[in-house]
């Protein structure tokens, strides 16, 4: 568990639709998480620097900004830089994937997207980020 969240790790959920936004959520609580969901990408990013979450999942295409500017917002940001993201979005062509890679997703998932899927996509990079974190620090 990260200092922040000692508990639980917590996921924010960054995703337009209701129904998908619920369903990422209960996939992840039943996956030992917690979690909190946000409609659109301003919002998105206040929770995401109020909260620092362990994980973000995040959707592109949003009404306000889009993923790919929330994206790019936390890899700026020193304290956002390093928190894993993994985008899950309806847009699968190789050239929407790369795009989002190269903003700083740390995986890239299209939608639909199975429980499984998500799940270990999740537990990758919180483990990855958690590995890094600890040769940095030691």
């Amino acid at each position: 568990m990260s200092d922040t969240h000692p508990d639980k790790p917590l996921i924010v959920i960054v995703e337009d639709e209701p129904d998908t936004a619920e369903m990422f959520s209960e996939m992840m609580r039943l996956s030992g998480y917690e979690v909190v969901k946000c409609q659109g990408g301003t919002r998105g990013i206040e929770v995401i620097a109020h909260e620092r979450p362990d994980a973000v999942i995040l959707d592109l295409m949003m009404p306000d900004i889009s993923g790919l500017d929330v994206l790019r917002y936390m890899r700026r940001e020193p304290g956002l830089r390093d928190i894993p993201v993994i985008v899950v979005s309806a847009k699968g062509m190789p050239l929407d994937i790369r795009k989002g890679l190269e903003a700083g997703a740390t995986l890239y998932l299209t939608k639909p997207v199975g429980f499984d899927e998500l799940r270990t996509a999740v537990q990758e990079a919180i483990q990855r980020h958690r590995a890094e974190g600890d040769g940095k620090f030691v």
